[in-house]
Formats: C-alpha cells, sequence, structure tokens
C-alpha cells in the first residue's frame, strides 16, 4: 500500500460516497492533515464540480467524534457504556465467540451486513466476501437500493447498459423522472443545463417539487407508485398518434405489435385517474416525447422504492424504444451504467470458499424480521459500510432486535453509529482517504484508482486489514487470505470477459489514475437480453411468473391511513452519511414534512408547525412545510435524520419491510400515514 507520504501538496483523489456522480477530487494537505477538498478540473465528467457533502469533507474525517481505539460493551445495550481495548483483544474476543457459534450454532448463525458506504471496490465486496465464504455464514441479499429497478431495466435492456451521460447534452429534450438529481446527480443537472443552453427542454416528473423540479422547464407532479401507467399512457399515444419509429421497432425489438395492442387498454382518461396527471397534460407529454430527438430519460431510484417498483422501471425503459431513440446520439434512457465497467467480481470475491452452496441468504430489507425470528436465529452480526439501525425499514422492529442480549453485534466504522450503540465489539473504521481501492461509477465510463493520501486515523483500519486478520485469528491459513489490495484489484480487472474493460488493467490505472470504458453505441449491436434485441415482450418475466408486458399494478394498500408517505433524500446527507456530523446537519437546518395547502387547511396545520406522523409501526415529529409542492393526500420527508434525545425524528420507523415486485427491492416509498398537529402543553 502507496501512501502518499509528504505532508503538504496537493493529491489526485476520488470521491467514494455512494452517488453516481463519482467525482475526481483534489485533496489538499497541510502537516499531513487534509484542509481542503476540491474537485479535479481534469476529470472529463466531473470538471472540478463537487458538491457541499465532499467539498466540507474535511470536518467529517477530523469531527472529535470520530472513533480512535476498538471498543467493548461494558453496559447494558444502548446504554454507550464502553471500554477501549488492544485490537488483539478485539480479534480474539469475535473470533472465539465465532468458533463458539460454529461448534454449537453453525456457521449461519452468524450474518454479515454491509453496503456501499465505501464505493471503494475492495472495501465493499473484496477480502470480506472471501473470508464469510470460508467461515460458511449466512449470505446477505444486498437489496436495499437499485434492486427492483435492475432487474426491470435488464428485462427490457439486458442489463445496466444506458446511455453515455456525456452525450447527453446533445438532446432535445430531457426527462429526468423520480430523481432529484441536483441534490444526488448533479452532473447530469449540469449536462441538462448544457443541452437547454443549445434548445433542449428539460421535464421533471416527480411526487415532490423538489429543487430538481423547481429548475424544469415543465415539472409534472405524480401519485406515489403510479409511473409505469403514466409511461403506459404515453405509448398509448405515441401509438395511436403514429409517433412511433416502425422501422427501429421491426429491426432492434421483439414484441412490439403485442405492445401496441395492451397498451391500447391504458387511455388518457384511465391514466389520469391514475395518476394524476390531466389528461390535457398527458397529451402533451407523449407528444413533446414522440417528436423531440435525440430526447433522453434519467430513471431516478425514487420511483423503484414501491411495490410495483421494478415494473415501474422495467415501463419507462420501454419509451425510447418506440421512437427509436438508441440510433440518436444522447438519446436513450440510462437506469445504471455499471454493465460497462463490469470486472472480474469472482476472482476478487471468490464464492467458490462457500462450501455449502445451499446456505441461507437473507434479504437485508427483512433484517427486523430476521434478527426477532425464534427458527435459526441470527446470534451474530458483523456490521460494515451500513448503519441498519437508520437506514433498514421498519427500524423500530431492527432496533428490537439489536437490543437482544443474545446477538453479539461487532460494528466496523468511523463513528459510534445508531447500530454501534447496541455492539459488543466496536472497531474503528479508515476512511477511503486511507485506503487502497478503485471504484467503478454507475452512471458516467470512467474506472478509478485510489491510493491513501492519508494516514490512518487514530489506530484505524481497513475493512481488507481487519478480514486479513480475521481470518488469521480463525486459522485459515489459504494463501488467497494474505492478498494485498493491489492484487486484489489485479485480479478484478483480469479475464473480465468485458469487451468494454480490455484495455483496463492495474499497470495502466495506477499510471492514468481513472481511465474510461471503450464504450460504443448500444446499437447497432446485439444485447445481452435473451433475444439480443430490445425485450418489450419478455419470455423471461413470464418464465419467471411475471407479465410479460410493462403493466400498471397498484402499491399495496395497507390498512385505511389517509397519506401516502415518500421519505425522500436530503441535499446534504447521503443516506445516514453526515447526519451525525455538525456542519451538514447546520447545512440542513431541519427535518420538514412537505404537504399540500388543501390537508394543512384541513388539518389546521400551518407552515412552521410541529406535526406528528404515525402508522402501526411507529411516529415521527416534524416540521410542517406547507404549500402546493406535493399533491394532496401525499406527504414527503426529506433524509434520514436520526433520533436525537426529546426526538423522534426517523422516518423508517414509519417504512413498510416489504419486497418489491422484481429482486427483493425495497418498498420504503409504498407505505402510508396519519398526520396530526402537535400541541405544545
Amino acid at each position: 500500500m502507496t501512501i502518499h507520504t509528504e505532508k503538504e501538496g496537493i493529491f489526485t483523489s476520488v470521491c467514494s460516497l455512494d452517488c453516481p456522480d463519482q467525482c475526481g477530487l483534489l485533496i489538499h494537505k497541510k502537516e499531513g492533515k487534509i484542509i481542503k477538498v476540491e474537485g479535479d478540473p481534469n476529470h472529463p465528467v466531473t470538471q472540478g464540480n463537487i458538491c457541499n457533502k465532499v467539498r466540507n469533507m474535511a470536518e467529517r474525517l477530523y469531527d472529535p467524534k470520530r472513533l480512535t481505539h476498538p471498543l467493548k460493551r461494558t453496559g447494558p445495550k444502548g446504554s454507550l457504556q464502553f471500554e477501549e481495548i488492544s485490537w488483539d483483544d478485539a480479534l480474539q474476543i469475535i473470533t472465539d465467540k465465532w468458533k463458539d457459534l460454529i461448534k454449537t450454532q453453525g456457521p449461519e448463525s452468524i450474518l454479515p451486513y454491509s453496503f456501499y458506504g465505501n464505493m471503494g471496490r475492495v472495501a465493499a465486496e473484496g477480502m470480506d466476501r472471501r473470508f464469510f465464504s470460508r467461515l460458511g455464514a449466512s449470505r446477505l441479499e444486498q437489496t436495499v437500493c437499485q434492486a427492483a429497478g435492475k432487474e426491470g431495466y435488464r428485462y427490457t435492456m439486458g442489463g445496466g447498459f444506458g446511455t453515455d451521460p456525456e452525450e447527453t447534452s446533445e438532446a432535445k429534450l430531457i426527462i429526468l423522472w423520480g430523481i432529484n438529481a441536483v441534490s444526488t446527480n448533479m452532473h447530469q443537472v449540469i449536462l441538462a443545463r448544457k443541452a437547454k443552453k443549445h434548445g433542449a427542454k428539460i421535464i421533471v416528473i416527480d411526487v415532490h417539487k423538489n429543487q430538481t423540479g423547481k429548475m424544469a422547464d415543465w415539472f409534472i407532479p405524480i401519485k406515489p407508485g403510479t409511473d409505469s401507467a403514466l409511461a403506459l399512457g404515453m405509448m398509448h399515444i405515441l401509438f395511436a398518434e403514429h409517433m412511433v419509429d416502425e422501422k427501429f421497432l421491426e429491426t432492434y425489438t421483439i414484441g412490439h405489435e403485442q405492445l401496441r395492442t395492451h397498451v391500447k387498454k391504458y387511455t388518457p382518461e384511465v391514466v389520469s385517474s391514475i395518476t394524476g396527471v390531466s389528461v390535457d397534460d398527458l397529451y402533451q407529454l407523449a407528444r413533446e416525447y414522440g417528436q423531440s430527438t435525440p430526447s433522453f430519460i434519467r430513471i431516478g431510484n425514487g420511483l423503484q422504492h414501491h411495490d410495483n417498483g421494478g415494473m415501474n422501471v422495467r415501463a419507462i425503459s420501454c419509451l425510447p424504444a418506440l421512437t427509436g431513440q438508441w440510433l440518436h446520439k444522447g438519446g436513450g434512457a440510462l437506469k445504471s451504467n455499471s454493465g460497462f465497467l463490469a470486472f472480474n467480481t469472482a476472482a476478487m470475491q471468490r464464492p467458490d470458499l462457500l462450501a455449502n452452496k445451499q446456505t441461507r441468504s437473507i434479504n437485508m430489507n427483512l433484517i427486523g424480521e430476521a434478527l426477532v425470528q425464534k427458527d435459526k436465529p441470527i446470534r451474530s452480526m458483523y456490521v460494515y459500510g451500513s448503519n441498519p439501525a437508520v437506514i433498514a425499514p421498519n427500524s423500530n422492529l431492527v432496533k428490537k432486535g439489536l437490543e437482544r442480549e443474545d446477538l453479539f453485534l461487532v460494528v466496523h466504522d468511523l463513528f459510534l453509529t445508531e447500530t454501534a450503540q447496541f455492539a459488543d465489539i466496536i472497531l474503528p473504521s479508515t476512511s477511503s482517504y486511507e485506503n487502497t481501492d478503485f471504484y467503478t461509477s454507475y452512471w458516467h465510463h470512467y474506472i478509478h484508482l485510489h491510493e491513501p493520501v492519508i494516514e490512518p486515523y487514530g489506530e484505524s483500519r481497513s475493512n481488507h486489514h481487519v478480514f486479513q486478520q480475521l481470518a488469521h485469528y480463525m486459522g485459515y491459513t489459504e494463501d488467497l487470505f494474505k492478498d494485498s489490495e493491489e492484487d486484489l484489484i489485479t485480479s478484478a480487472l483480469e479475464n473480465t470477459k468485458n469487451e468494454y474493460m480490455k484495455e483496463i488493467n492495474f499497470e495502466r490505472l495506477k499510471e492514468n489514475r481513472f481511465m474510461k470504458a471503450d464504450v460504443r453505441p448500444l446499437l447497432p449491436g446485439k444485447l445481452k437480453t435473451p433475444s439480443g434485441k430490445i425485450e418489450l415482450y419478455s419470455e423471461l418475466m413470464e418464465k419467471d411468473g411475471l407479465n410479460p408486458l410493462p403493466t400498471y399494478n397498484p402499491i399495496v394498500e395497507e390498512g385505511d391511513a389517509p397519506f401516502l408517505f415518500v421519505p425522500a433524500p436530503n441535499h446534504n446527507f447521503l443516506n445516514s452519511t453526515f447526519s451525525n456530523n455538525d456542519k451538514h446537519i447546520k447545512l440542513e437546518k431541519q427535518p420538514k414534512l412537505h404537504l399540500h395547502n388543501k390537508d394543512a387547511q384541513a388539518y389546521q396545520i400551518e407552515d412552521g408547525d410541529p406535526v406528528k406522523i404515525f402508522n402501526d409501526r411507529g411516529e415521527c415529529e416534524l416540521t410542517a412545510a406547507v404549500g402546493e409542492n406535493v399533491l394532496p393526500g401525499v406527504v414527503v420527508s426529506q433524509g434520514l435524520w436520526a433520533d436525537e434525545p426529546g426526538k423522534k425524528q426517523l422516518v423508517n420507523t414509519l417504512t413498510p419491510d416489504r419486497v418489491a415486485d422484481m429482486g427483493g427491492g425495497a418498498t420504503f416509498f409504498s407505505g402510508r400515514v396519519y398526520i396530526e398537529k402537535v400541541i405544545s402543553n
């Protein structure tokens, strides 16, 4: 591992946050510490522009609350009573406990719980995967984010392959659908504004007129979970008014005739009653889309976090095929571009180490249920790169599970997170700026190598280092547990079978710092669908027990609570990251609940009033933001604000832990709540 040992200077870096933009950075150091983070103007896509989250990263890295030593719990769970111990003691306690559990309960009694708090591939899916496969632990289905939409898009397009975002500045119509891009994909907004200077129109479709909606030329509010109906209504008009590219449909798609018949029932009147979009607006939207070339749709994460989330994305992803947009530079759609940078995961992760191929797997959206189940209970959980006490749905049930005295909980993190408060052992983690790793964007086409720019903070250690040590303490002697970060990166970039990555290897990446995949237009060409074409009718979906045509299925009706609740992201946090840092809390100010004027009047709520929202899972108290930024019957919050003493503001106490129609995805946005004004004493 090469550490930039110079005490002062400017060093290239890359943002590690779970964000599509994956910005190139310049790190300024003085006396061995980071004093400034700015964008790298030489990065081809991000071009020196970065968000507030990263700009203020130094305050997070040197936050006095950051962990510096391993800790052992000394009091009851949740009491925050810990004592410092050595790394040797911590590793011995953990592995002794696991050896005993394996002997008495079996290895499946142990569960790793992780996600992409650090998008570094070595940190998130390297030595950890090798270790837990060798141990035989229960497997985690990492489905909390893009699982449903990924599947919906795959059925249509064959995988994570979409428009090159760098080309979208040439589009004449840009639809940002279910994405608050100003806060979560800022460089797509920059590209859209560049297109606008050349005459493009920007349309935003969302449940909330957030910062992105306010910058649009036309904002279209929609009822939560009805996006597939809107897409099908557009298709109805495109076919009926002969705005489809028949030659494209014949050449590059299958199922267009079945789709043509299927969408006849999605009349503008029917679709308007479902979506809340007026008939006139539906016609205008379809006509503008049908008559604009190139047109581009950026499909966001929000609309997939419903019971019907996979089908929402599936339906929208069919639209560019109807008008032949994939043949026009800047046209098409983008949900994820991860397929272009696919690497050799098997060589890096070594799934062959798992002896029992029938080892159980647990959906991370159901972690609350899994932690309280009596049959084959989870006896130990190792958490890294995630904070399930805050980010998992139905968090009161999650908390109940974490409070179990018989659950041996280990947390490896930078801070004493809400999850770590229930831990038996807490391990201090390095930040990405202290690690060697590689990064692959799921939006643009660049892969980055990162080498440490600062020394590890206190006694913190990387995921890679800790799993090597855990393997040693468990007595695993295989050489593969001795592989360095560089070894893992090298193996990941060799024999990828990815035609877009043929020219990229560790040596070239080390020399160039970042490289672009050899991306070519998807069409003409053969897609990775079973037919090699865009599948408007999918036999694979039929085989999987799903409707082979894009279809509107309503979200689950849960109880009689009057409001649909959408807990969206905010501008200054990224999931639970930054929600405990004073600078970012100050920037975001306070957690709000957006509701419509009519609803506020009916409940005698005024702007700025404290309000309580609740259902049978829990309750929150937020500050009312009254206006016309949401439709009547819909309330929207922003950000994962963790509970503080005397406050109830953790929105995931209210969210359902059902799974979506595809991929086992999350249904955060398909819950319902009651609302009432809080009367102060």
